[in-house]
């Protein structure tokens, strides 16, 4: 995997009309963005070799999968069992994500669970991974704003590509 690169306003272009319809051929999008089929096809092909873009699990709501509650778990762990507990985590399947953090915790872990009962079952699960010190469960109630990438998007595609460095 070579250095990856950063947007120009091609790819903004081209990562807009993915996002508006992200199941479009290269014809499609050659036809939407203006831009030649050869063009569109060899940034997608640099977008896969450097791994630009976000799986296609992220456009899958747990909610549909029998998993309406989200919570997210803020945890201190042990700073020499970090690496292990990233390991314990990723093998609990309703744990969608975690980052790293500084501050006043280690981890901020994403779960989905099927209702509380099961939440409880998930955050025992994380409490009694060896090197978890404490954990502290905040449920999602709604979401203010939604995860997105647009914006950014938008703001690449209209600035001079020297000032993208």
């Amino acid at each position: 995997m070579g250095t990856p690169h950063t947007a120009d306003s091609v790819d903004a272009a081209l990562l807009l009309a993915l996002n508006a319809a992200p199941d479009a051929t290269a014809v499609a999008l050659a036809e939407t963005t203006g831009l030649a089929r050869n063009t569109v096809r060899s940034r997608q092909l640099r977008y896969q070799q450097e791994q630009s873009l976000r799986s296609f699990e992220r456009r899958i709501d747990p909610a549909f999968l029998g998993y309406p509650l989200r919570a997210f778990v803020v945890t201190t762990v042990k700073q020499r069992k970090l690496s292990a507990v990233g390991c314990a985590l990723a093998e609990i399947p309703e744990v969608l994500e975690v980052q790293g953090l500084t501050g006043v915790a280690d981890l901020l872990i994403q779960v989905a669970a099927r209702d509380a009962d099961d939440l409880y079952r998930i955050a025992g699960a994380i409490l009694n991974i060896d090197g978890v010190k404490r954990t502290n469960t905040g449920l999602v109630m709604r979401d203010l704003v939604s995860y997105r990438i647009t914006p950014l998007i938008e703001r690449s595609a209209y600035r001079p590509s020297s000032a993208l460095r």
